[in-house]
Order: structure tokens, then C-alpha cells, then sequence
């Protein structure tokens, strides 16, 4: 209730009319001030009229006026504070001198707290969805070029500390991108794992040898310890491949590999056939990193993603057992996925790292010309009135639901703060 008593005051969701203190005096909001970061109940630099007298200073916002009175509070907490905005004035606050503090107590309507209240408390994933098909297009262009710029700098956030930890070496960051998304939502915790404790440098030194860069994979992967798949001559081949590589480098795989199976899932989705697509990509014949910086057109984005498997895996998804033959390729779909959580973060972070704009607009536009993505949060949006044109807009809603509506933070959403503010 404290947040949205703040939010009030905050935003003047009030009749600011005629109003009086709790000791009689006449009250005039000039400016209510700022939120002073971290302390979450003060507002500084406010300026009030109290009897016809203008003040300037701190404003505190509480629920009641009794939490000023904990234990450890000192005596002086309240001098420099012009006045106390509560919900309840329960009891009087004192200055160190025995001045009251003068109290003000906050109007909430009835229809607001009913608002704030089925926001924040409603058990529906997305509880303001009867409200966003009348929300303002421009607010929501606003609100969606913002949540995507958060997201790309949440992403950023994360590259640049991965980039500390390998000193500046932007093709290991590359690599463990390129390695956490190939496991997409199921395996990409361990996919990351697996790029950890097996760095890329030590793959380039036989990355014209896509057998051996396949042996390091599965091995480290933990995905050539059967000792029962006798009859795959592949499989025996790239045992004893990384046994030999695994003493000559002292590789040391990851504690657990948590990768599953692959019999719940798409074939396609199999550890196997990614890790498989892994190992092509590191043995193409210019980088990763390199190639994503090169690329211009839609055409050369395209190109970055465009894996096709061949030889054992025409007719294996899994060592040890045969498929119909089919030759093993890397979905559209997928390959946009990589292009949006791999390519478009890499190029907004360089860019923003060698101060290069035009690298990161090259970043924007690559969203802005990818087709939205299609998953439940995306559907759940446009059900309720917001449709996506791209995937710059589909990765707003990702960010508006995670980092918001799931939290409950709708007053610090742009649609939560209108759907309030509104009389």
C-alpha cells in the first residue's frame, strides 16, 4: 500500500483543492519532489505552502505515522522533514525539538485502490489484459521502443561481464552465446556450462577437423561414456578421439552435464543433433564473431545461421540409434532466434563498447526486420489486444512481462502508471 500511497503523491492523483493538515493548517502542494533512489519513503527538494507560508524540503511518505517510530530511529530523523503524508495518522511525530511534525493524510479513492489491487493481487498472469486494447498506440510505441532498449542493455549487461572474464576476447563471448542459445530453453544452462569448460581457443586449433571439434564436444558434453554402443563404429571412433585430445589438453569436463536424453523431445531438439550443429559453426571457415560484424544485409544475417549437418547424422538424431535417412538442418525459426539473442545483442554491446553507433543501429534495424516470435508470453499479448509487428516488438512484451508483470511492478510500467492515473 506504501507504493501506491507514493505513486499518489508522486503523480498528484488527488483533488488538491482545500486541503488541510491534520492539525488545521492550510495546505498547498506546490511541488511534491523528487524520490530520493534507495530510500523509497522520501521525496527531497519538495515545496509546500503551509498557511499561506512557502517551504522547501523533504517530504516523507508512509502508510501510517507510527512507522516513524522505530526503535532505532534518532531523535533528529524528522528535523529537516516539512511534512509527514500517511494514510493513517496514528500517532504525532516529533522534531528534536518537541515540534510536531505536521501530518497530511493522503485521499485514496475507493476506485484506485480497487485498480491497484487487481493489478497487484489478481492471480492472472497478465491481470491488466481488459484494459490494454484502449491504452493510447502512442504510449504503447513509446512504452515498446523502451522495454526493447532495456532488454538489449540487459543483454549487454550480461556480455560485458562475460567479456571481463575472458579479457576482452569477443569470439569466447561469441562462442558462449553462440553455446547457451544452441541449447535453447532446455539444455541452454548446460550448453553454457559445457562452453566454460571448454574454451573456443582450443577448438581453433583444429577447426579444420570437424571429427575432432565433434569429439571435444560430446566428450566434454559427457555424451561418450556408453560403454554398451559397440556396433556405432562413429561413436567408438570419437571415444577414443577424445580420450586422446582430453590428456593432451588436461580437459576437464563440466561436474554434470544435467543434459537430458532427447526422448521427450523434438528429434531436431536432441543434445546430440545441437551439439553436432555447435561443432559446424566452430569449423566454418571465418568466425562467428567476425561474420556477425561483417554482415549488412538481411541476406548476410541470414547466412550466419544457415547449418546443415551431414555424413553420420543423415540418419542418426542419437549415438546408437538409426533414422530414415534426412539430411539435418537448422530451422528458420531457430535460426531467427539466433539471429535475435546471439547477433543482435553482440552487435548493440560492440558497438556500445567501441563507441560505434552505427553498430548498434545496424542491431536495432536486424530486430526491427525479424518476424515477431511466437511463444505463449507473445500469444498472451496479443490475445489481449497487443500484437507484435517484429521481433523488436515481441522482445518488448518478453521484457514487459518478465521484468514487470511478473513482479507485480505496474507502477513502474508505463500501461500500469496510465491505467492509475486515469479518473
Amino acid at each position: 500500500m506504501e507504493k501506491l500511497l507514493r505513486h499518489i503523491w508522486q503523480y498528484r492523483l488527488f483533488d488538491a483543492r482545500h486541503l488541510t493538515t491534520t492539525d488545521g493548517q492550510r495546505l498547498e502542494i506546490i511541488h511534491p519532489g523528487i524520490p530520493q533512489e534507495g530510500s523509497g519513503t522520501i521525496f527531497f527538494n519538495a515545496r509546500i505552502g503551509l498557511d499561506g507560508q512557502t517551504w522547501a524540503g523533504n517530504i516523507t511518505v508512509l502508510s501510517k505515522s507510527s512507522l516513524a517510530l522505530a526503535p532505532d530511529t534518532p531523535d533528529d530523523a524528522y528535523d529537516t522533514t516539512l511534512l509527514l503524508v500517511v494514510q493513517e495518522a496514528d500517532v504525532p511525530i516529533l522534531r528534536s525539538n518537541k515540534e510536531r511534525v505536521p501530518q497530511f493524510v493522503l485521499p485514496v479513492s475507493t476506485e484506485l485502490k480497487e485498480r491497484f489491487d487487481t493489478l497487484t493481487t489478481h492471480t492472472a498472469s497478465l491481470p491488466c489484459a481488459g484494459w490494454l486494447s484502449i491504452q493510447d498506440s502512442l504510449l504503447l510505441s513509446d512504452w515498446m521502443a523502451a522495454l526493447s532498449a532495456e532488454r538489449l542493455e540487459q543483454k549487454t549487461q550480461r556480455i560485458q561481464e562475460w567479456l571481463s572474464q575472458e579479457h576482452g576476447n569477443w569470439e569466447e563471448v561469441c562462442y558462449r552465446l553462440l553455446c547457451r542459445h544452441l541449447g535453447f530453453h532446455t539444455h541452454s544452462d548446460a550448453f553454457e556450462r559445457l562452453a566454460r569448460h571448454t574454451p573456443l581457443r582450443l577448438m581453433q586449433k583444429h577447426a579444420d577437423s570437424l571429427f575432432q571439434v565433434e569429439a571435444i564436444l560430446f566428450g566434454q558434453a559427457g555424451l561418450l561414456e556408453d560403454s554398451s554402443l559397440t556396433t556405432d563404429s562413429y561413436y567408438q571412433q570419437l571415444q577414443r578421439e577424445y580420450l586422446f585430445l582430453k590428456q593432451k589438453f588436461g580437459l576437464t569436463p563440466p561436474p554434470a552435464s544435467c543434459l537430458k536424453d532427447g526422448t521427450r523431445m523434438r528429434p531436431m531438439n536432441s543434445p546430440c543433433i545441437r551439439i553436432a550443429m555447435l561443432a559446424c559453426c566452430i569449423t566454418q571457415r571465418d568466425s562467428l564473431f567476425a561474420r556477425i560484424c561483417d554482415a549488412e544485409s538481411m541476406q548476410d544475417f541470414r547466412e550466419l545461421f544457415k547449418i546443415e549437418l551431414s555424413g553420420y547424422w543423415d540418419t542418426h538424431y542419437a549415438f546408437g540409434k538409426t533414422s530414415p535417412s534426412r539430411k539435418k538442418t537448422l530451422g528458420r525459426a531457430s535460426a531467427e532466434s539466433l539471429l535475435i539473442n546471439i547477433a543482435a545483442p553482440l552487435l548493440y554491446a560492440y558497438g556500445l563498447h567501441s563507441r560505434n553507433d552505427a553498430c548498434k543501429e545496424r542491431a536495432l534495424r536486424l530486430l526491427e526486420a525479424l518476424a515477431p516470435e511466437k511463444n505463449r508470453i507473445v500469444s498472451e499479448f496479443a490475445s489481449a489486444g497487443i500484437i507484435p509487428q517484429n521481433a523488436f516488438e515481441s522482445q518488448a512484451l518478453l521484457q514487459l512481462r518478465n521484468r514487470y508483470c511478473n513482479h507485480r511492478e505496474c507502477l513502474d510500467c508505463r500501461i500500469g502508471h496510465r491505467i492509475l492515473s486515469q479518473r
